[in-house]
């Protein structure tokens, strides 16, 4: 199809200048001819290439991503406005996003810093938890297709634009796969869908449909921001693309000494060959960018030597005999392997409610192997700077910790990660739900308060605040200690006495919150 003439008309939409002219597409600024519709954001129009020699796969793609577009939803994919008939002009309305694509900062003339890759990355794996969720994955996220938007103040003197960006949004769904739709591409064309130098062992064979192949792609982009070159090369035959189903790339740290062994387990766990060794969801990949210092680091992040030939033949032998079944409903394989976070008292917490909690922690991660433990408590602000100096917080904030890897040592259960985190504010609800949001928790676990009912009525303890406000489920549990009066004639005293030592929960503890 011939280039759209800027100021020209179609189907009520004013066309303005070509923004961007691929192979696959050609896309416009537009806008409604009729001033009185204002969708209150700027447009932009995709119209497919459709002259001779063009794939079959650019108007099945377009197909695709029209229906794709139309039930996605949220701030990291563009908004669908309108879709023009197939049998006359084909063509697609949405969101036009001001913003920089990653490869802005893949053509940075320096290697970006540890912190800016990190944040990257961040970004890059929400995006792809919300589109999981909504039962879609993208296979074919590579660094044109992720836009970061502009941070608040960028433009001003003394921001970088290569330190300040805002969320990613996730472009071009003319590959992708919704399982609620049929599969068009599957049908239709050959089985490697995809962009070679980013595409996922299972895509090679043709499995789609699992979530875990995006990751397989953001770890690609993590490998390229740290090292400048590209995990497998770009291999153009079905030869060179079967390679990525046996073989691992050159350790980022051979390329690039002074990254970190704990970034490098982060970039190779996302580039397993087999799809089970990765992160089982992109909120896992988020949660170890977020938080380095607990990152598990194996082998994997320290060895700086290629991975040997046997291992790679090994691997080579497996594959070829595997196969590879359909993958269940993205945002049902999340929820079977969700973020678990467990609130717990700072202080004077009694028997009953340790032992409740961890009871209640072990019955949810019992039913879900894989999934992530998070063990957090919130201690007030300037109880730290009471006791004197910096080294007295670092000494209470280690303390605490302590306190939470052993509380959580019996939880070590094959299969699950479990991580400790202290954090310090006057305002123990907002900090539980901002932590909760801020690492994508699936189950909040916390203690539920069991005295001031009636006050409760009128003045939300910080369960009830957490309950009322989480977006995730919260399971509240009460205090028991099924051994307690077994114990007693040894000392211990009863359940009720045991219950009663002291404030035991974040309400009681610290007083009801307005």
């Amino acid at each position: 199809m011939k280039l759209l003439q800027a100021g020209s008309e179609l189907d009520g939409f004013t066309i303005g200048e070509c923004i961007h002219s691929g192979g696959m597409a050609h896309i416009y600024h537009v806008r409604y001819a009729q001033g009185s519709h204002d969708p209150g954001f700027a447009m932009a129009m995709k119209v497919p290439r459709m002259a001779a020699g063009d794939g079959a796969e650019n108007i099945v793609g377009f197909e695709v991503e029209c229906g794709i577009l139309q039930v996605l939803s949220g701030p990291f994919v563009p908004r669908f406005v309108a879709a023009g008939d197939l049998e006359r002009v084909p063509y697609l309305v949405m969101e036009y996003i001001e913003g920089r694509t990653l490869q802005h900062w893949l053509d940075a003339p320096q290697p970006l810093e540890v912190d800016v890759i990190c944040r990257l990355g961040v970004a890059m794996a929400r995006a792809a938890q919300a589109l999981h969720l909504q039962n879609t994955v993208h296979l074919d996220l590579k660094p044109h297709n992720v836009l970061l938007r502009p941070a608040p103040g960028l433009g001003e003197p003394g921001v970088s634009p290569l330190h300040s960006f805002g969320a990613a949004v996730l472009l071009d769904f003319g590959l992708s796969h919704h399982a609620h739709y049929p599969d068009l591409l599957a049908e239709q064309l050959r089985k490697a869908v995809g962009s070679p130098a980013w595409i996922a062992p299972e895509q090679v064979v043709g499995v789609r449909g699992d979530p875990r192949s995006d990751i397989f792609a953001i770890g690609v982009m993590l490998y390229q921001l740290c090292t400048s070159a590209l995990p497998f090369g770009a291999p153009q035959t079905p030869a060179g693309l079967r390679q990525r189903l046996w073989a691992d790339p050159v350790p980022p740290r051979r390329r690039r000494a002074e990254l970190p062994s704990w970034l490098q387990e982060v970039v190779l766990r996302c580039l397993e060959p087999e799809a089970a060794q990765r992160y089982p969801s992109a909120a896992h990949l988020a949660f170890d960018l977020l938080h380095p210092t607990q990152v598990h680091v194996t082998a994997r992040g320290t060895r700086t030597e290629p991975t040997p030939f046997f291992t790679h033949f090994k691997r080579w032998l497996r594959a070829a005999g595997m196969h590879y079944q359909p993958s269940p409903l993205p945002a049902q394989q999340i929820t079977e392997v969700p973020i678990v976070m467990v609130a717990l008292p700072y202080r004077d917490a009694s028997d009953a409610t340790l032992y409740s909690l961890r009871q209640a922690v072990a019955r949810s991660l019992g039913s879900r192997p894989g999934a992530r433990l998070a063990c957090v408590t919130v201690i007030p602000s300037g109880l730290s700077t009471t006791t004197s100096d910096a080294r007295s917080e670092t000494q209470l904030h280690r303390r605490h910790l302590v306190q939470l890897h052993q509380w959580a040592q019996p939880l070590d259960y094959p299969g699950h990660q479990t991580s400790c985190h202290v954090l310090e504010s006057g305002d123990v609800a907002q900090a539980l739900l901002d932590y909760a949001v801020g690492n994508q928790v699936s189950v909040i676990v916390m203690g539920a308060a069991t005295h001031g009912l009636k006050t409760q009525r009128f003045i939300a303890t910080v369960p009830i605040k957490v309950a009322m406000e989480a977006p995730c489920t919260v399971i509240l549990v009460k205090q028991t200690l099924p051994f307690a009066q077994l114990a007693a004639p040894h000392g211990v005293g009863s359940a009720g006495e045991l219950q009663a030592h002291g404030p035991t929960l974040y309400g009681d503890d610290l007083g009801p919150l307005g």
